[in-house]
């Protein structure tokens, strides 16, 4: 397999000096070196690695580069992917512009090698902002970077709103509608450019997780134990459209330190156990405070992440069902936080968090 393209960087301010997050410029050119590729052709093939730079400026000229990143979002040549490479608290997701149509402009196999870290873009995901339908402003979908394609991303639909506020060139405070898998989703750019999200209500009944673990509390799933890997786990089961699995304790560990966790081994077990008929995500949390936990996820489709929305979501659900916490928390995720609130009054669930861009690029189809 080969695959070309070009990258372009998101705009910098002149005290960023780290380069952008791409595997191949972190790989040849140090983080020392004060200069930033503008537009870099790279090819990878099985028997060699060619790497040449158009333009290469100096950190501290760097301009605005509006208009360039305009005319580059309007590039639309025949047989290229034009892609924008947000990140959500670490979580990573190729953004692809598809306003002009509901079919993908990729295949889920396809997603699976711009995914790859190695020989691909390298991302947690492939997302799609598509024209809105049911009187929704925009549509969006997702793969996974298994090539899996779930019903909703948290972090995902924060890069995704700052994704139409770049393609749309919107300024100030703007929301709109987004359908997805769940329903409608109404994500809200704040003022400091965070992006506010009312993920809707929880699901709790066992049989809409979905889970065939037995009910402990009004049909739903609320610290039950759940054997896993000779472990028996203290579970929350939660669905915010997608479903995860929540655990704060063991029977041989009353409370969890989530560093010692091991998740690439014990977080496949929990995603395939045969109480979840479609797979789960697993979230292992952390107590420091009524308004204060510490999360890591094992995604399903995707594995470790560095940050989840949903899970974050399904966190302070799960917390405030077992008596943890309360209504209103910081959760704590390996790529940062997000302030999360599950309101009593119309039962939904908000998150706020950032969404960023990390560099413009494309790739041959």
């Amino acid at each position: 397999m080969s695959m070309a393209g070009i990258i372009s960087n998101a705009v910098v301010s002149p005290s960023r000096t780290s380069l952008p997050s791409f595997q191949l410029h972190r790989q040849f050119f140090p983080n020392q070196v004060n200069t930033l590729l503008r537009s870099s052709v790279f090819r990878i093939s099985p028997s060699s690695i060619r790497i040449s730079a158009s333009s290469i400026i100096n950190l501290e000229a760097v301009a605005p580069q509006e208009d360039l990143k305009t005319a580059f979002l309007d590039q639309k040549e025949t047989g290229f992917l034009h892609f924008v490479k947000y990140h959500g608290l670490g979580n990573d997701f190729i953004l692809v512009d598809n306003r002009d149509s509901l079919e993908p402009k990729v295949t889920p196999e396809q997603a699976v090698k711009l995914c790859d870290r190695n020989f691909g873009v390298g991302a947690d995901g492939v997302i799609f902002a598509m024209p809105g339908i049911n009187g929704t402003d925009y549509t969006m979908r997702i793969f996974n970077s298994d090539g899996s394609e779930p019903e909703m991303c948290g972090n995902g639909v924060r890069c995704f709103a700052r994704f139409i506020v770049e393609l749309e060139n919107l300024r100030g405070k703007q929301s709109f509608t987004v359908y997805t898998g769940v329903g409608v989703i109404v994500p809200e750019i704040q003022d400091d450019g965070k992006v506010k999200v009312d993920m809707g209500e929880p699901v709790l009944k066992a049989l809409d997780v979905p889970t065939t673990l037995p009910v402990t509390k009004d049909h739903a799933v609320v610290k039950a134990g759940l054997e896993v890997d000779g472990v028996t786990w203290n579970v929350t089961c939660v669905s915010m459209g997608n479903p995860h699995c929540v655990t704060f304790s063991s029977k041989e560990l009353q409370k969890l330190v989530v560093d010692d966790i091991n998740l690439p081994k014990i977080g496949p077990k929990f995603e395939h156990h045969k109480v979840f008929p479609a797979r789960i995500n697993t979230e292992f949390v952390e107590v420091f405070s009524r308004g204060h936990l510490k999360m890591r996820v094992w995604e399903r489709g995707a594995g470790a992440t560095l940050a989840c929305g949903t899970g974050a979501c399904a966190v302070v659900v799960a917390a405030v069902l077992e008596g943890h916490a309360d209504r209103i928390c910081n959760v704590d995720l390996p790529g940062g936080p997000l302030e999360i609130e599950w309101r009593e009054h119309d039962n939904h669930v908000y998150m706020t968090g950032p969404a960023e861009v990390v560099f413009y690029g494309c790739v041959p189809l």
